[in-house]
């Protein structure tokens, strides 16, 4: 059974929902329910939470679903579709992912063999990684670890063609090797340095490296 408060709060979740379609924040929450810090929110939506009312959806500001309404409760005719159908957490969510191309694996260590699209996706919150045109690659090897990239890691890239010295970059070299490493330049050379001291430097000629991206961002999941 919910208390007066949770069920306020629940109520007026679903009426700004049926507005449209963003709840409110907790800002809101609080002046709404007359409340005089955040913290009682907290403890309010943790409560509603557990009592299987409401979800926090993963990777959203603000992200909160209904899953059920109080009991008795008949909600104007405006909004009667809220309560019929409850959209699943990845309904909900899809408008607000961005969909980046995961194009293979990425040798952090020996080069290996040039990065291709396979057809995978992978969804980011939009805006995580700003402007311009992007694509993820998984790490295999260790030789970017004290750049804090380890083997397994999801790179984010944001495609380019030049990068300043010290960039996170990935090469291509010869046409048909890539490989993320740290861009410098001695002289009229291209070096590729790896951030592990178990690695050697690659010092290469301008026309053998390409450049197809820079490094924008790290996903990393622990098991």
């Amino acid at each position: 059974m919910l208390t007066k408060k949770q069920r306020d709060l629940l109520l007026f979740i679903h009426e700004r929902l049926g507005e449209d379609d963003v709840p409110p924040s907790f800002e809101e929450m609080k002046e709404a329910l007359g409340l005089k810090s955040k913290s009682g929110i907290h403890r309010l939506i943790s409560g509603l939470e557990e009592r299987g009312y409401i979800e926090r959806l993963p990777h959203r500001a603000r992200a909160l679903a209904i899953k059920k309404l109080p009991e008795g409760f008949k909600p104007p005719a405006a909004l009667e579709n809220n309560v019929s159908t409850f959209p699943s957490p990845s309904e909900r969510a899809s408008p607000s992912l961005d969909q980046v191309p995961l194009c293979g694996k990425i040798a952090a260590g020996t080069p290996i063999e040039a990065i291709q699209h396979d057809g995978d996706f992978l969804s980011l919150p939009q805006g995580i990684v700003g402007g311009g045109e992007h694509y993820a690659l998984t790490v295999e090897g260790d030789s970017m670890i004290n750049a804090g990239i380890h083997d397994s890691d999801i790179v984010i890239i944001k495609r380019c063609q030049t990068a300043e010295n010290g960039a996170i970059i990935v090469a291509l070299v010869d046409d048909q090797e890539a490989t993320l490493k740290t861009l410098r330049r001695a002289g009229n050379k291209i070096v590729l340095e790896p951030e592990n001291e178990a690695y050697e430097p690659r010092i290469l000629e301008p026309d053998r490296v390409k450049i197809q991206g820079r490094l924008a961002g790290l996903i990393r999941t622990y098991h």
